[in-house]
């Protein structure tokens, strides 16, 4: 941003990256295939890079309000400075407090989940899922984010999105405004969990994976209803079944969730962009 900056350029959109799409390792692959579908559309765009700070999402959850607005007005500063106006990212934890805390300390800007801009892109003809890898036939359950969703009301786009993939997409029964947390809301990821029957992310992982096999019976024991998927035939396997995510916490817990299970062979946990920028032939 400060090289566009120097040259008296403003991009079109600012793409927050975020503490895990910029540090966590699994997703930083979401980042390039996120940033490999902007410049393969032409999209004008420009990153802060290290001025870009923690949102203070993880600090105000944790109930320490002095250092959210600390780190919040860090933030407001330099994006105030740039004379940002549009701000797209992949974390809807950085959606969320940019999009409805900033505001309140003098951050006004039009903030989009990168789910909401894929479908625009989509619904524009400029991304269209085509000449690269193919899903058709495969099966998809989407995680619905806590804050991507409940928060702010966002379930339609990222389903649009998984649609022009072409793929089997099979809703899990707790889904949309009855979703189920991954487990890592609300500080929750910086944390072990308290002492339960069972971790969330596990429950949940689960569900997922019942849906996609069609096990009605697992579905039962979890609350929830028979899935709407056939049961695979005996000694089958998925042949490459996703549960698809929007967010780095969810990606995580679900991740670890399919690991518990041990089922990493035959089911992958993917973010959106990594399916689009697969199915476009982008990947690096």
């Amino acid at each position: 941003m400060a090289d566009l900056a120097a040259r008296g350029e403003t991009p079109e959109v600012l793409f927050w990256v975020g503490c895990a799409g910029a540090f966590d390792d699994r997703y930083k692959r979401v980042t390039r295939a996120f940033v490999r579908i902007l410049e393969h559309v032409g999209v004008n765009y420009a990153v802060l890079g290290m001025e870009e700070s923690c949102t203070g999402d993880p600090a105000k959850r944790a109930g320490n309000e002095f250092l959210f607005q600390m780190q919040a007005m860090q933030n407001i500063t330099t994006l105030n400075g740039y004379g940002i106006k549009k701000v797209v990212t992949a974390c809807p934890h950085c959606f969320n407090t940019i999009k409805n805390e900033y505001p309140a300390l003098g951050g006004e800007y039009e903030v989009i989940h990168h789910s909401t801009f894929l479908q625009q892109l989509i619904n524009e003809g400029k991304v269209t899922a085509e000449g690269g890898e193919s899903f058709k036939g495969r099966r998809i359950t989407f995680h619905d984010s806590c804050y991507l969703g409940r928060a702010n009301n966002i379930y339609e786009a990222p389903r649009a999105v998984l649609e022009v993939l072409d793929a089997d997409l099979l809703e899990m029964k707790r889904c949309k405004t009855n979703g189920l947390c991954c487990g890592a809301g609300g500080a929750q990821m910086w944390k072990e969990p308290e002492p339960g029957k069972k971790d969330v992310n596990i429950e949940r992982a689960e569900e997922a994976l019942a849906t996609l096999d069609g096990n009605a019976e697992v579905l039962r024991n979890l609350q929830g209803a028979e899935s709407t998927a056939p049961a695979l035939p005996a000694g089958s396997n998925h042949g490459g079944s996703v549960i698809a995510v929007a967010c780095p916490f969810c990606m995580t817990m679900m991740a670890d969730g399919v690991k518990n299970k041990e089922r990493e062979s035959d089911v992958q946990v993917f973010d959106l962009a990594e399916l689009i920028a697969s199915a476009e032939g982008l990947n690096a």
